[in-house]
């Protein structure tokens, strides 16, 4: 059972098709006893790192998560969801994230006439052997709507990078913990393929 975390964020159907569409049984839940029962949990998100927290924290899903990293269960962030692992973010200072993973979230920089929020497909620069990536070719596009993203603080997790105004983190896989700043569930048949070697893990 694949346990979609739920605390009303969005993006929550767009990676339940996704999972559905490769075959999957996924379960959209917020629930401690269903989410710790799960072979992999997906924590997708869209909107503000302060509020997203807020809202983990009202559900009791912070410690959730912990004791399922804890015990190896596979945990995947998408998104706003993979920023939520790390320390913390520009976007909402004095809010503390769940810290599953060292680094900080950093606004993109307003260089070169680039739009921001970063909205489109960019390539993707694989910088070490992956799980999550596996099979997909260099440079492979996926598709993105972020207006921050990830300073780690140790590069060893980083899985792929792309270059949007600067170099930028966008891809992460440390032990059991995965996280993509792109959204494989709207990238076609490449994000599908994520999504396949991330449920395969």
């Amino acid at each position: 059972m694949i346990a979609i975390i739920d605390y009303d964020a969005g993006n929550l159907n767009s990676a339940y098709k996704a999972l559905v569409h490769l075959g999957k049984e996924p379960v959209i839940t917020r629930e401690k006893d269903r989410i710790l029962a799960a072979d992999h949990i997906i924590l997708p998100g869209v909107g503000a790192f302060g509020e997203a927290m807020k809202q983990l924290r009202s559900f009791g899903i912070p410690e959730v998560l912990e004791e399922a990293v804890k015990r190896g269960i596979p945990l995947m962030g998408i998104c706003l969801g993979m920023q939520l692992l790390f320390d913390d973010s520009e976007e909402s200072p004095g809010a503390a994230g769940l810290g599953i993973l060292g680094g900080s979230i950093v606004k993109i920089p307003e260089t070169g006439g680039l739009k921001i929020p970063h909205m489109g497909w960019n390539n993707l620069a694989v910088q070490k052997e992956s799980r999550l990536l596996n099979g997909l070719e260099e440079g492979t596009e996926v598709y993105f709507v972020h207006s921050y993203y990830l300073e780690p603080a140790c590069e060893e997790i980083v899985a792929a990078r792309t270059e949007y105004g600067t170099s930028m983190a966008v891809a992460v896989e440390s032990g059991n913990v995965f996280g993509c700043q792109f959204h494989p569930e709207k990238s076609g048949n490449r994000g599908l393929r994520i999504l396949e070697n991330f449920v395969n893990i």
